[in-house]
């Protein structure tokens, strides 16, 4: 599958132009592709619209625009996921021809923005545990959709770090609520749901295990508190609000440091959850923008600040290119010279717009 890319507007229109229907027995089963749908209703729907994508199973061929991915970026924002895609081009070698970019794939759902750079999707998923949550179940269920077999998912972030240099690289071993719990609360149905927020240990070891002698930064591996806000959540004292005192502030985060804490964030905790429940391997890799134990306020130079926010990016990238063979790679280079505008347009008709109440 070539990267998706745009000749100067937005590339619309599936495959053929058409809808594309399915009748819900033709759905791969979950099981046999290594992606869990923890959903019974799925196998039962005629189309599953993938709204905050601008995506669809009946509008799409899925497959055959996703069928080849292995890995899934995600991160905060949409300039961010657009610079990961860009620098994946030139880590896979992949050249797009003159005139052209990457596209947005899900640029008409106004939500959320999706590069596909050959075997690897770059996504953005907003800032804290709702936004995240809504992105995960819709790429879930677009992996089950394409038939995609033991996708890696990746969350590509920012933190503080607790006790760490500010442009550290934090791999999470476990992700952990404010009170220190690996589970997740979802009220659901007016009752609280916990489910066990687990990552793959051995993946994280492996992302630590890329850094190199020469790298400008140290690779981590540590716990990561997931809090529902970035004031009072995490203990700060610079917010609209606040009812602690700093000594308050500095119990607390010299308590959960003394418990193997290295960062906290608002995301890793629903990533964990939600891809532990639904099968798929999946590691969170942030850097540290501040020491928490020495201010609350982000005060480094914004080019400095975007220049450690490569870091995670290096990392994942890295273990993606030792992951992928030659030949893996050979086969995800775009046939440049064949592309035509019938391929161009898989990456097109989305058409979810509409704001949500």
């Amino acid at each position: 599958m070539e990267a998706a890319y745009r000749n100067g507007n937005v590339v619309n229109g599936s495959s053929n132009g058409t809808s594309i229907k399915r009748a819900p027995g033709e759905r791969r089963t979950s099981e046999r592709e290594g992606v869990r749908l923890m959903n019974p209703h799925i196998q039962d729907m005629e189309e599953d619209v993938l709204y905050h994508l601008a995506l669809g199973s009946g509008s799409h061929d899925l497959q055959q625009m996703f069928g080849d991915v292995k890995f899934v970026c995600m991160g905060g924002t949409p300039q961010r996921m657009k610079s990961f895609a860009e620098y994946m081009l030139t880590q896979l070698g992949y050249l797009l021809p003159t005139g052209t970019c990457l596209v947005d794939i899900s640029e008409r759902s106004h939500r959320y923005a999706m590069y596909k750079v050959g075997p690897v999707l770059s996504i953005s998923h907003g800032m804290g545990i709702p936004s995240a949550g809504i992105l995960l179940h819709e790429v879930i269920k677009l992996m089950y959709h394409a038939g995609v077999k033991d996708p890696i998912f990746f969350r590509i972030g920012t933190c503080g770090g607790i006790g760490l240099p500010p442009g550290t690289v934090v791999v999470t071993e476990e992700a952990v609520d404010g009170r220190l719990r690996p589970v997740l609360d979802t009220i659901i149905l007016g009752k609280v749901v916990s489910r066990k927020a687990k990552l793959d240990l051995g993946l994280a070891k492996n992302l630590v295990s890329t850094g190199l002698e020469e790298d400008e930064f140290l690779t981590v591996l540590g716990k990561t508190i997931s809090t529902d806000d970035f004031y009072e959540g995490q203990g700060r004292l610079d917010g609209a609000i606040c009812e602690y005192k700093e000594s308050d502030k500095m119990a607390y985060l010299q308590e959960v440091a003394s418990k193997g804490v290295t960062n906290m964030e608002m995301e890793a905790i629903v990533f964990a959850a939600l891809t532990h429940l639904s099968g798929v391997r999946s590691a969170v890799v942030c850097v540290t923008l501040l020491d928490r134990l020495k201010g609350d306020q982000i005060k480094t130079p914004k080019e400095e600040l975007l220049a450690w926010q490569t870091r995670p990016m290096e990392t994942v990238a890295r273990f993606i290119l030792s992951e992928l063979s030659v030949a893996e790679k050979d086969a995800s280079i775009p046939t440049i010279r064949k592309l035509s505008r019938a391929s161009s347009n898989l990456f097109s008709q989305s058409q979810s717009c509409f704001e949500d109440a």
